[in-house]
């Protein structure tokens, strides 16, 4: 599906804004995580991390096992 809407970006900065969208999106699909739970847990959560050291993003991180504990599609999060 990427390949074709990368097709119709008319600018850098909108080529850019979807590789944005889509890197996690297929990253966190690699992983088996529910896609729309992952993106939700990661927003809500980043307000809590700003001021950390980024060791701690790394929970946050689609192969992290508490991603995986708390968004994976085995869990039944359909």
């Amino acid at each position: 599906m990427e390949r074709k809407n990368f097709l119709f970006h008319d600018t850098v900065k909108g080529a850019r804004s979807s590789a944005v969208v889509y890197t996690p999106t297929e990253t966190a699909k690699a992983n088996g995580l529910n896609i729309r739970l992952y993106l939700e847990t990661v927003m809500a959560k980043m307000l809590d991390y700003k001021n950390e050291p980024n060791s701690i993003l790394e929970e946050l991180m689609p192969w992290s096992e508490a991603m995986k504990r708390s968004c994976s599609l085995e869990n039944g999060n359909f």
